[in-house]
């Protein structure tokens, strides 16, 4: 599976697609500069279960962690998945 990403002025997204549509997608906005806000993450059924949802949460962690970003999760889904990943705590602002 491919995780892509693009961004057009302040709002982005992380994003897996086949056939031209969307199968998941973490949605941000860069709220000022070096401030990532996750707003919302989102998975269809047929990759519930496969951690999907995670590993759209590490590539922001990981785009974040290149581009010197600190991450502000009001994503429910993200926002667990920081409290119980230490190891992502030093994208959290």
């Amino acid at each position: 599976m491919v995780i892509q990403h693009k961004q057009v002025d302040n709002k982005g997204m992380f994003y897996v697609g086949k056939d031209g549509a969307i199968e998941a997608e973490l949605v941000y906005t860069m709220s000022s500069p070096g401030k990532m806000v996750i707003e919302h993450t989102e998975v269809n059924e047929e990759l519930k279960g496969l951690n999907v949802g995670k590993e759209l949460v590490q590539a922001a962690v990981t785009y974040a962690r290149t581009n010197n970003i600190k991450i502000v999760p009001l994503c429910p889904y993200a926002k667990s998945l920081f409290s119980r990943i230490a190891e992502w705590r030093d994208v959290l602002l």
